[in-house]
């Protein structure tokens, strides 16, 4: 089944975090080739921060895998089978341990400050770094009156100096 969300509204009102439409757009490309599992929610946090958790109920730390390359965000879950799992017979079996891979586009100058995982739950924190250049800068606007004030302050420096 197929999901059509029109996210356009996000490309133009998304100023703080220029690329939240096509992280989500790529979230529900990656759903719909995953089946939707492990199922994830991606929060804002505050303007400059943000966090992806997946629902990973079952994993050990060292099954899963957190990558950063080129602006993708890649968690990966492989299930380690431990010795006597093929022995086990089940009646009905509904709960997922089956290796999966999910990618996130992140947006510029969003990097990756770490991960945690908790009760079942993988937490990426995330954090938009704005560099210096990009930071606004508030400008003075200068009046006639102050350029006079400064003038007249240099010409008395410069009186100052001369006797």
């Amino acid at each position: 089944m197929m999901n059509s969300i029109d996210l356009t509204p996000f490309y133009r009102s998304s100023v703080g975090f220029d690329r939240l439409g096509s992280l989500l757009d790529s979230a529900l490309r990656s759903e719909q080739n995953a089946g939707g599992y492990p199922p994830y929610n991606i929060e804002v946090v505050d303007e400059n921060h943000y966090a992806v958790t997946l629902a990973v109920a079952g994993f050990e730390e060292s099954e899963l895998d957190v990558q950063v390359e080129g602006g993708l965000l890649t968690i990966k879950g492989q299930k380690a089978e431990k010795e006597g799992d093929k022995e086990r017979e089940f009646v009905h079996q509904g709960i997922a341990f089956r290796s999966f891979e999910r990618k996130f586009s992140l947006a510029d100058h969003v990097e990756v400050k770490g991960a945690r995982l908790q009760n079942g739950l993988l937490e990426i924190n995330l954090v938009k770094v704005i560099p210096e250049a990009m930071k606004p800068k508030r400008i003075t606007i200068e009046s006639q009156q102050d350029e006079q004030q400064r003038s007249t302050l240099e010409h008395q420096a410069s009186e100052d100096k001369a006797a």
